[in-house]
């Protein structure tokens, strides 16, 4: 494309549409209508100047045109209650359902691969005394040993915090790094499942899976299914990056990113409920069974929150991208 060729046929229009923006009186009904069709005309010469031939001035004035030019024909916008709202209702869990495709083959994936390092270090002696000499692994799984005082180590509420503020900046960095085409996310999965896994060998072998399952469940279940959102999320994310389907990459990675980029608020919540049982009913003197039957109803209603409240929504269209009103223009992509 002719840049100069492209400037010449439409400055006009925008020297035009900058005029009314510019107009202290009110607008008449035919100014207003003429507004609007600028507004979309410039929106659609930034998309094709940003796709063609990148101009950085001339792309920066545009932006500005068209960013006052919205304001003017949707008004301005405060964030409400409402949003607040309709995040929670529809576009976060839509979000986790759409992903779903990527999180549940993670999940399933993940684990057997936790579970195969935890029977592979169980199993075998001389890896149990590469991580540790004897008399440390048996302070670490005896009763009342590390593993189970961990817990208690500080007070709940700060135990809580900690746990939550770790949580969430994995999953983050989950979400946000997915975009090198995830391979960072493959590597902060492996090391929470090697983390896990080394939990599971050493407490199997000294004969207390039991009490292992009992202390990691509770909280287990919802946090690691957090992490395994986060991770597929930024998994998909990557695909993206290889594979962006009928829009432009750069569409896709912009819709995509966003979505991500919401989906770690949501996540933030959901692992601070975790962190919040790990901190207060983990370490709490119930009996297992009723720390283990709280951690599953918490993954339960999760899950049915994903799949009945999200699966409405994203079948309703939602997909946990910003309103369609908040967007940048675009040009057409052909299928």
């Amino acid at each position: 494309m002719d840049l100069d060729v492209f400037v010449s046929a439409h400055r006009a229009e925008w020297d035009r549409l900058d005029a009314l923006l510019g107009r202290r009186r009110r607008l008449t009904g035919a100014e207003a209508d003429e507004l609007v069709t600028l507004y979309q005309r410039a929106a659609t010469h930034l998309s094709v100047i940003q796709s063609a031939a990148p101009d950085p001035q001339l792309t920066g004035r545009l932006s500005q045109l068209v960013a006052r030019a919205r304001s003017a024909v949707t008004g301005t916008r405060r964030a409400s209650w409402r949003d607040v709202t309709h995040f929670f209702t529809q576009g976060f869990p839509a979000a986790v359902y759409r992903a779903r495709h990527w999180w549940v083959p993670t999940a399933l994936i993940s684990t057997a691969v936790a579970a195969l390092l935890g029977w592979w270090i169980g199993t075998h002696p001389e890896v149990q005394a590469s991580i540790a000499a004897p008399a440390e692994l048996r302070e670490m799984t005896r009763p009342g040993g590390q593993y189970e005082t961990y817990y208690s180590s500080n007070p709940a509420t700060s135990f809580a915090a900690q746990v939550w503020t770790n949580n969430a900046w994995a999953a983050a960095l989950c979400l946000i790094l997915g975009v090198f085409l995830g391979l960072p996310v493959l590597w902060i999965l492996f090391q929470n499942m090697l983390n896990l896994g080394v939990g599971f060998g050493l407490m199997s072998s000294a004969g207390r899976l039991d009490t292992f399952l009992g202390l990691v469940l509770p909280h287990g279940l919802l946090e690691l299914t957090a992490v395994f959102v986060a991770a597929g999320t930024g998994l998909r994310l990557g695909w993206t990056v290889v594979d962006p389907g009928p829009r432009t990459r750069r569409t896709a990675l912009a819709e995509e990113g966003r979505a991500a980029l919401a989906m770690a608020i949501g996540l933030a919540l959901v692992l601070f409920v975790s962190g919040a049982i790990e901190g207060f009913v983990t370490p709490s003197g119930l009996p297992t069974w009723a720390r283990l039957a709280i951690g599953v109803a918490a993954e339960l209603a999760f899950l049915a929150y994903v799949y009945v409240l999200g699966g409405r929504a994203a079948r309703a269209g939602a997909t946990g991208d910003v309103e369609a009103s908040e967007r940048s223009a675009a040009v057409p992509t052909a299928a």
